[in-house]
């Protein structure tokens, strides 16, 4: 793999040290390693690793320096062929994840820091896979930042045994004891607690020795002086040295007994507690952050509270004062550091979430509407399941659809909205899209193609939206294609979309998948209806829907059809909605020839795919139970009026299309005073039609 890591500067520091011991071991396992920054001095030290280091300015919290760098990077990841970029900090994730976008490439962040809950913060959540390194900033990104405990990985930083060399603190132990505070300069290490704590332990241990490494930023430089200044009132001076920074840190702490961590806010992790456990010094440090991960207090170190010298003294003078105990304290951590923070581990853990990052690809389906048209995406639903066999397939539908797919085998996760009810509106729709941000899809396929989908899918924040480039925010759309005419078959057309991704329309076929309590619950319900073993089911559809009124076949005309399928020994059931029952029954009072079976709101969608399997031939308008009846491969008679059947036949191996060519039509009108087209449908081209398929 070729790695990109991207952080501020390398200069030393815990993140610079990280980004070089990875660096390492990627090039010794046969990856290519590198690194953008700013530059620093730890640069050469890459380069002898045999890293490759480009030189950008990523560390200048500039809104015009961040937008100048990005074409930058996108030019050094084209080149290198970069398969992941690992950013460090949050300036160079911003730079990153634009550069990812427009490149495709995955985009990896380890969280360093507690972060403030900030919106210049929140890229930090928004790669493939959030690293963090201890469970306190989990927490912290999952409950503040809202990112998806299934993209966070805990990876915790991690020591080169090869650099650290355990002393054991016995045979360490001088005249002098030697204490030491490690990071830079700034308030939140503690410092000023520090030194306080350190003049109470210097009544008791007679030859203290203090040492502070590290230096202030330019920034900070008043903080440091006013640390010096309280050594020096304290009457430390004496015994206290500034180190400034120290590039080997290993030999540092081979002359140190002991290295207190005093920060007084979250913590990531500690790297410096991690590295003096190596090298045998034991620790105290403030309870804050991922120390609590790293220290089991009274096994691997102590622990203290923040900001408190009194507490910080006495934990000092116990380990000075008892011997054995800081050897027990500095064996175990050192035990726990081989097995749990080595830096072989870290580099383990870090490249299989590389791999995985690589490998494990997601794809959302928008596809909201009517349950027929949902029908009609099956095909293409198989199709994009075929194509992408590894990705995670999300499916987004509405609510009164989603038992179409709850057995569907192409789809591992439904996504349900309720756009009439809980999700409608404004604040509705930015929910779902916020939903949708936290999926951090790849791909998205819009089979909906509305003004609602092509939102959705811009929202998704996914770097490819697939769909129809329509005057209903197609734009939003990042590969799209336009709508020609002629018309197009509602497969065919799906699959336009699709063949922008190489998928081929190959298999037409339309599938549901009921199940074997569906099969039983029409069973017993035949059954009580005194179906004879022998006697042949025809169902008749007695309606489209309340909006679709232009659809309907006349009640008369079904009623006799009903009566003269009756002198044929053929049982007729009628299928409809709860809107229906009404006039089911009235349909059932006028029938004299035959016992109608009444389905009429007695099903949910798979018991009815159920039920009409058991017909010999369906009778519908242009309506779902149309398509659910071709999607179980029962012949169908489909009338068409108002809509054009070249646009909503579905795909059926034995069909009859019955429908009037008049001036007028398709209207596409759900309302009509004439409604010609469907009241010019006789009873006995229905028969005919009838006699035709049971031949």
């Amino acid at each position: 793999m070729n790695i990109l890591q991207i952080l501020p500067e390398l200069n030393v520091g815990g993140v610079e040290t990280g980004t070089l011991d990875l660096s390492k071991y990627l090039v010794r396992l046969g990856h290519k390693a590198i690194v953008v920054s700013a530059g620093g001095s730890l640069v050469k030290d890459l380069e002898a690793l045999g890293g490759v280091h480009y030189q950008l300015p990523v560390h200048k919290k500039s809104i015009f320096s961040m937008i100048k760098a990005i074409p930058l990077l996108i030019e050094i990841i084209k080149k290198e062929k970069i398969d992941i970029v690992h950013a460090r900090s949050r300036v160079p994730a911003w730079i990153a994840f634009f550069a990812c976008r427009e490149t495709k490439t995955v985009l990896i962040t380890t969280c360093h820091g507690y972060y403030k809950k900030h919106p210049f913060s929140y890229v930090m959540g928004w790669a493939k896979r959030v690293i963090v390194l201890s469970n306190v900033i989990a927490r912290h990104m999952i409950e503040d930042f809202s990112v998806p405990h299934e993209r966070i990985r805990l990876i915790p930083r991690s020591v080169d045994l090869e650099k650290f060399k355990y002393f054991d603190p016995d045979k360490k132990r001088g005249k002098e004891f030697n204490i030491g505070i490690i990071g830079r300069i700034t308030p939140l290490k503690g410092h000023l607690y520090f030194i306080k704590a350190m003049a109470k332990a210097a009544r008791v241990i007679p030859q203290l020795k203090i040492w502070i490494v590290g230096d202030a930023p330019s920034s900070r430089q008043a903080y440091k002086e006013q640390i010096q200044v309280l050594v020096r009132r304290l009457g430390l001076a004496h015994c206290t040295e500034f180190l400034g920074t120290q590039k080997n840190i290993p030999e540092i702490l081979s002359n140190l007994d002991l290295v207190v961590l005093a920060t007084t806010t979250h913590e990531a992790f500690g790297r410096v507690i991690v590295e003096a456990q190596a090298a045998g010094v034991p620790v105290v440090a403030t309870e804050v952050g991922g120390v609590v991960d790293i220290i089991e207090h009274g096994r691997t170190g102590l622990i203290v509270p923040p900001s408190d010298p009194q507490s910080m003294a006495e934990a000092v003078i116990k380990i000075f004062k008892d011997p054995e105990l800081a050897r027990n304290l500095s064996e175990a951590a050192y035990q726990k550091v081989k097995e749990k923070y080595n830096v072989e581990l870290m580099v383990d853990n870090t490249l299989n979430v590389y791999q995985e990052a690589l490998s494990n690809f997601r794809l959302l389906i928008i596809k909201l509407s009517s349950l027929g048209d949902l029908i009609l995406s099956t095909p293409g639903l198989r199709a994009i399941r075929e194509k992408f066999p590894r990705h995670k397939i999300s499916f987004l539908v509405g609510e009164e659809s989603k038992e179409l797919l709850l057995r569907s085998p192409y789809i591992d996760e439904l996504l349900v909205v309720n756009l009439k009810n809980k999700d409608k509106g404004l604040k509705g729709l930015f929910n779902i899209a916020r939903i949708l941000r936290k999926k951090n899809f790849d791909l998205v396929i819009d089979l909906q193609n509305n003004r609602v989908s092509h939102l959705l899918s811009f929202f998704s924040l996914s770097p490819d939206r697939y769909g129809y480039d329509n005057k209903k925010f197609g734009f939003l759309l990042n590969h799209r294609i336009k709508d020609e005419k002629p018309a197009l078959d509602p497969v065919t057309h799906q699959f336009c979309v699709l063949k922008m991704l190489g998928i081929d329309l190959r298999d037409n076929r339309l599938e549901l998948w009921p199940g074997k309590e569906d099969e039983e619950y029409i069973e017993n319900f035949l059954s009580r209806e005194w179906l004879s073993a022998d006697q042949k089911i025809i169902g008749i559809n007695i309606s489209a829907s309340k909006r679709w009124l232009t659809k309907a076949w006349p009640k008369d005309r079904i009623a006799k059809l009903c009566d003269e399928l009756g002198l044929k020994n053929i049982r007729v059931l009628i299928t409809g909605t709860e809107n229906d029952a009404q006039e089911a029954n009235a349909l059932t009072a006028m029938v004299k020839n035959t016992k109608i079976i009444n389905a009429c709101a007695k099903t949910n969608v798979n018991q009815l795919a159920a039920l009409i399997k058991r017909c010999s031939l369906y009778i519908s308008a242009d309506s779902s139970p149309l398509h659910i009846a071709a999607a179980v491969n029962i012949p169908v008679i489909a009338f068409f009026g108002p809509t054009d059947p070249a646009r909503h036949m579905p795909p059926a191996k034995h069909y009859v299309i019955i429908r009037r060519e008049l001036e007028c039509s398709p209207c596409y009108k759900p309302k009509c005073r004439h409604k010609k087209c469907m009241d010019m449908i006789t009873v006995e081209e229905v028969l005919e039609a009838v006699d035709k398929l049971l031949r």
